[in-house]
């Protein structure tokens, strides 16, 4: 299907682009969410024919993309378990950037879905106009066209879809249902339609073009008409198997059962599908370079594998069942998405380890829990920070107020000061911008130093791999710096070597470290390295690191940024890479540190 997908796409001039990581270079979200997010500059003014696409690191040069995206969302841990939702699944997408719009988009969803599947549709669903924005009654005229007799009105809160953040565009969608084996009605495919830009302000305006404001419900803000329409679908591959493969339960398809056989007769069939499901994804965030923590996507993977390993305590599971499922997903999932296979043993020796670790608190745990009688969400909190017991597995035992739970561990935050921790996981009570975490005077110094060094590794790369190499992201804590480029291919082990002593030689050189403010257009046509996803004010300001004094100034690194620096590279100290990886197709990471 994922194949069947892509070709038809393909067919009508799509570009297909490999499924970006799971863990975005994307401040605004934890996860990957959805199809659309790694495009998501191309709908807010960025030129796909000219602008960079930050995992190809080139534009993808095409008004149409289509990918098969893996997505993962925490909103529906608690409902894992039912015949359609899950944590982890792959989203089939096709995207239009000011190219077609409702016309191609339904007619070619009705294709597909008709006539390549051989499906029947249920019934669709079209945006019925409210709070003065209007009905969309396009969509529903081409369904009608297309001879789809159930049409269905609704809502802004279903068919309307918004920004996740205080702008951006949105619009009317519509959604295709059809029928599992069940006989129950199953939303496969939603089509949105950007057509308005929202808003936060109710005075300013940031679309303008002449058409009046369409005062609207998304959080008090306003509406606009957009200069140029964009498509954004998505189908969940889980739900398009059920149907395809006459199933009343996405656990019973082929993406699931070889898994849920390894479960025992007599095992609790929900507790078995939330462990194949917990398990799936987090050997796509493992993958994804994830590792298990208290913060951040850390955290996401440890409740996943926590609650995965309570199921296996309490029922008695055969040890060999959970590597026995792991390997199975590594494997039948490796040949589409060659990171699992790339990272299989880090994988396995991952949920191994965590294991481990929760086994010596866990039975103590289960025991706290039962000798409790009545559970209130301070003692759940208790129980959850002193056992790492999770809350939704708690209350699978003993119900108790989740707002409690919640006020609890703010509160507990907030004593131990670790309020950044929600977001950079304990950095950024003196320092905290976007890649740059600090907590005192200390860590600043080091994370200065490692600023710096990241400015030379950046040029490094690019001197050893060439310029195709591109910043992907990067994040730096006193710890270490963490850099991703954009390339094709594992390095070797030279270029490594030859990365870190091209490092080291500009630090031990002594080379100055200077700002200057200027026009970006100046800085483009100067050179200046820039994060090609960022909107840059039309005054930046550019570090540059070199040999100031020669004739002329020999320049080993000139980049956009905001500093902090050192005045010389020389109290950087020795420069080493501990870490080489994938993070994604066509993208690796570098994680090194200063001593």
């Amino acid at each position: 299907m994922r194949k069947t997908f892509l070709e038809f796409f393909k067919e009508r001039k799509h570009v297909i682009v490999p499924s970006s990581s799971l863990a975005p270079d994307d401040p605004s979200v934890l996860l990957t969410t959805a199809g659309m997010q790694q495009f998501k500059q191309y709908y807010t003014g960025a030129d796909p024919l000219s602008v960079a696409h930050k995992t190809l690191g080139n534009p993808i040069g095409a008004l149409r993309a289509a990918s098969v995206q893996k997505s993962f969302r925490t909103s529906d841990i608690e409902a894992v378990g039912d015949e359609s939702h899950l944590t982890f699944f792959e989203m089939l997408g096709n995207f239009s950037f000011g190219d077609y719009f409702k016309q191609d988009a339904i007619s070619w969803a009705h294709e597909f879905i008709t006539k390549k599947l051989g499906l029947l549709i249920s019934y669709v669903t079209v945006f019925g106009g409210e709070k003065n924005i209007p009905a969309d009654e396009e969509s529903k005229q081409i369904w009608e066209s297309l001879d789809v007799s159930d049409i269905r009105l609704d809502n802004l809160e279903n068919v309307f879809w918004g920004p996740t953040g205080k702008n951006g565009p949105c619009g009317p969608s519509t959604e295709i249902y059809c029928k599992n084996s069940a006989g129950h009605d199953v939303e496969v495919w939603n089509i949105v339609f950007n057509e308005y830009f929202c808003s936060g302000s109710r005075d300013d305006l940031l679309i303008e073009n002449g058409a009046d404001p369409i005062r609207g419900p998304l959080h008090g803000s306003r509406l606009k008409r957009l200069a140029s329409n964009g498509v954004d679908t998505g189908m969940g591959l889980e739900r398009l198997a059920m149907i395809v493969q006459e199933k009343a339960s996405i656990f019973e398809t082929d993406l699931f059962a070889q898994y849920i056989e390894i479960c025992p007769n007599n095992m609790d069939e929900k507790k078995c599908k939330i462990i194949v499901d917990h398990l799936r994804g987090s050997v796509f965030l493992l993958a994804d370079g994830v590792r298990s923590s208290n913060k951040e996507a850390g955290y996401i993977l440890r409740r996943l594998l926590r609650r995965a390993f309570v199921y296996e305590y309490q029922t008695k599971l055969p040890e060999h069942a959970f590597g026995s499922i792991a390997h199975g997903i590594i494997h039948d999932y490796g040949e589409f998405y060659p990171e699992l296979l790339k990272e299989s043993e880090h994988i396995q020796t991952e949920i191994l380890q965590e294991r481990e670790k929760f086994l010596k608190t866990l039975k103590r745990g289960m025991e706290a829990l039962e000798r409790v009688s009545a559970i209130t969400g301070k003692i759940a909190f208790d129980l959850y920070q002193s056992f790492g017991l999770p809350p939704e597995v708690i209350r699978e035992f003993k119900n108790f107020d989740w707002k409690e739970f919640e006020e609890a561990k703010s509160e507990h935050v907030k004593i131990s000061g670790a309020g950044a921790e929600k977001k950079f996981g304990g950095h950024g009570i003196l320092l905290n911008k976007a890649e740059l975490k600090a907590k005192d005077e200390k860590e600043l110094a080091i994370v200065t130093r490692l600023h710096t060094a990241t400015h030379l590794l950046q040029a490094a790369l690019r001197k050893i791999l060439g310029d195709s190499v591109h910043q992907m992201g990067s994040d730096i804590t006193a710890e270490r710096t963490r850099f991703d480029f954009s390339f094709e291919r594992k390095l070797t082990a030279d270029e490594i070597n030859s990365v870190e002593n091209f490092v080291n030689s500009a630090i031990s050189r002594g080379l100055g470290v200077k700002i200057d403010e200027m026009p970006y257009e100046e800085a483009i046509k100067l050179g200046a390295l820039h994060f090609m996803k960022e909107k840059y004010p039309p005054i930046v300001k550019v570090y540059s690191i070199g040999d100031f004094k020669a004739d002329p100034p020999e320049i080993f690194s000139r980049e956009f940024c905001g500093g902090p620096h050192v005045k010389n590279t020389k109290e950087i100290g020795r420069f080493r890479i501990i870490k080489e990886e994938a993070v994604s197709t066509g993208v690796r990471r570098v994680r090194a540190r200063v001593e």
